[in-house]
């Protein structure tokens, strides 16, 4: 890919989050899995480092807001259950989805993955917000926990 390719093909990828963003605030966009893995990946799939978000949602399952909330290196992000906790309750979130991408490009979860999906779950659970799903995500796939029985 040139440099002039991966230039104008960043415009277009904005442009494509903007209008992605206002139709899964409107509708129910992210209604299937497969719906869900496109817009995950298409968020975090190109990130040369790894960032944690959270998609909020309602007691219909509509998305409130997605927020990436933390930034980390290439192999690492740090994650606080507590600021977790704290935007849940300020967005009036039912339930969540959490994800985060893996720029090695390996979508298996780490013993350090499924702890913090546990840690996260639990934190959570004492304010009544669910954990639907934890997606990984790289360039070529999203692996979902609650699909392998991670959840």
């Amino acid at each position: 890919m040139t440099a002039l390719t991966c230039y104008t093909r960043a415009p277009l990828v904005q442009q494509a989050l903007a209008l992605l963003e206002c139709e899964v605030r409107e509708a129910d966009a992210l209604a299937t899995p497969d719906a869900v893995r496109d817009y995950l990946r298409l968020r975090l799939a190109e990130r040369p480092h790894e960032v944690f978000a959270v998609v909020f949602l309602d007691a219909q399952h509509r998305v409130i807001e997605t927020l990436e909330m933390f930034r980390g290196t290439l192999t690492q992000t740090s994650v606080y259950p507590r600021e977790v906790v704290i935007e849940a309750l300020s967005r009036h979130a039912a339930s969540v989805l959490l994800c985060h991408n893996h720029p090695s490009g390996s979508a298996e979860p780490s013993r350090a993955d499924e702890m913090l999906t546990h840690t996260l779950k639990a934190a959570l659970a004492l304010v009544d917000v669910r954990v639907l799903d934890h997606f990984i995500v790289t360039r070529s796939a999203v692996l979902s926990f609650a699909e392998r029985g991670l959840l």
